[in-house]
């Protein structure tokens, strides 16, 4: 993957060459790691946050004894499995996306050769169907929100609803974030006119969703042991 950016859909990169691609793309996983380390270190303080909350109480000065105020929360549940399924859908087409745009990315500087069949580009519209099923899942959570709330549960209600808001609220909102990114990918000039670019990006956005599917099934445990 020589020379300068190409034009078109089937520009070949705007870097420079090769090794250059490899250093970028290294680059930004490790940011990545860095990133996904500072999220788990966060919901490990939330997790022990919770354990510390739920096993306290108030003291009972008559009794001399703590008295739990722990509340259990009833969590639709139907409603967080189908968010579930979509969550681990886009894991999958965001996984075809960045596999599809590797190979993209390899073949592509071959059809010139002749007698070479063109490269069918169709990592975007993977990347553009992980965007939809990215959407559905806020819009999923949005919807458990709102249940909850006609429930009669609100983020101050208690201590074991404020955690169940904070927990899911977190995670939203940095599955938000990867959305932005996403949307980068699928409609930044860059990602679609250069294909290191957009292969970079669907990489790290990639395993950025993978991480974020597990902290998702990792927040159902804690949410579990709530009640």
């Amino acid at each position: 993957m020589s020379g300068g950016g190409g034009g078109g859909g089937g520009g070949r990169g705007d870097g420079d060459g090769l090794h250059g691609f490899h250093q970028r793309l290294q680059r930004y996983r490790l940011g990545l790691l860095f990133t996904a380390g500072s999220i788990v270190m966060l919901f490990i303080s939330f997790t022990t946050l919770f354990l510390a909350r739920r096993d306290a109480g108030r003291y009972d000065p008559v009794t001399g004894a703590f008295n739990s105020d722990w509340t259990p929360v009833h969590l639709p549940g139907k409603l967080l499995l189908i968010n579930t399924a979509i969550l681990l859908a886009g894991c999958l087409m965001l996984e075809m996306a960045r596999r599809v745009a590797r190979m993209e990315c390899i073949l592509m500087p071959l059809r010139d050769i002749p007698g070479v069949q063109a490269v069918r580009q169709t990592s975007l519209l993977w990347a553009v169907a992980a965007l939809v099923a990215g959407l559905g899942f806020l819009g999923g959570q949005m919807r458990t929100w709102l249940q909850l709330r006609h429930a009669g549960t609100l983020p101050n209600s208690g201590p074991a609803s404020t955690f169940v808001f904070l927990l899911t609220g977190t995670h939203a909102l940095h599955l938000a974030a990867g959305l932005v990114v996403l949307m980068y990918a699928c409609l930044a000039p860059g990602p679609r006119l250069f294909l290191e670019r957009r292969t970079i990006t669907l990489d790290v956005t990639a395993w950025y969703w993978h991480f974020m599917a597990i902290l998702w099934l990792y927040v159902l445990l804690v949410l579990r042991l709530m009640n």
